[in-house]
């Protein structure tokens, strides 16, 4: 990836990451049922932050080592 490449998915990255901490922060719903999905939909984004917090690390790193050179 080229640098412009790389800023966008880094953007990408960081707007999800955004959305997930909303979602996250949004507080359970007071029907038993819906906090029932919305706790199982909790692990599904937990997951999600995990992994974009690994690829925005990622290319961050190769961002820096573009700097480098």
């Amino acid at each position: 990836m080229n640098r412009k490449e790389l800023e966008q998915r880094r953007d990408e990255l960081q707007q999800r990451l955004k959305a997930v901490e909303r979602d996250l922060g949004s507080g359970l719903d007071r029907d038993p049922e819906e906090q029932a999905q919305e706790l199982e939909n909790r692990d599904t984004l937990l997951e999600i932050a995990r992994v974009a917090e690994r690829e925005l690390r990622d290319v961050e790193a190769q961002l820096r080592e573009l700097d480098e050179t």
